[in-house]
């Protein structure tokens, strides 16, 4: 009986998994915006370590940026990195989620506070994050206007 109840189990998560791996596939990042995501990793990396550890943002904020840097770093993910694209197409949009939460609760003046990067990159996150999305209309990222930089 109660293996019915585990096959049951095993049968949904491999539903929910398949149901996200089409999800992801529709989704990932493609040509220019990924290796644009790639280009950004290392100031990302430490732009979520500088948010987890500053105080002054609220708890619930600082734990899911802490769990954000543990899946990460774990071996296991949802879709396998070896993968071409989509295996680490998983990571980019679980952290441009994570991202659009704290800048709902925190505001993007604290994501660009912690920002170590040039503001073409704060410019590129954003855009690639959704970050003026989920900020507002009030509250707009840098180059809002289409994504273009004026030339001087």
């Amino acid at each position: 009986m109660w293996w019915d109840l585990l096959i049951a189990i095993g049968v949904g998560l491999a539903a929910a998994w398949l149901a996200l791996l089409i999800a992801l596939l529709l989704i990932r990042p493609k040509g220019a915006l990924l290796g644009e995501a790639i280009r950004l990793l290392p100031d990302l990396l430490r732009l979520l370590r500088r948010l987890a550890a500053d105080k002054s943002l609220p708890r619930g904020v600082r734990v899911r940026l802490g769990l954000l840097m543990v899946y990460l770093a774990l071996p296991i993910d949802l879709i396998p990195d070896f993968l071409p694209v989509i295996g680490y197409a998983d990571d980019a949009i679980i952290v441009a989620f994570v991202l659009r939460s704290v800048v709902r609760r925190a505001g993007i003046e604290a994501v660009r506070a912690h920002w170590p990067g040039t503001e073409d990159g704060f410019t590129a996150l954003s855009r690639l994050a959704g970050l003026h999305k989920a900020a507002g209309p009030a509250a707009g990222a840098p180059g809002d206007a289409g994504g273009q930089r004026s030339p001087g």
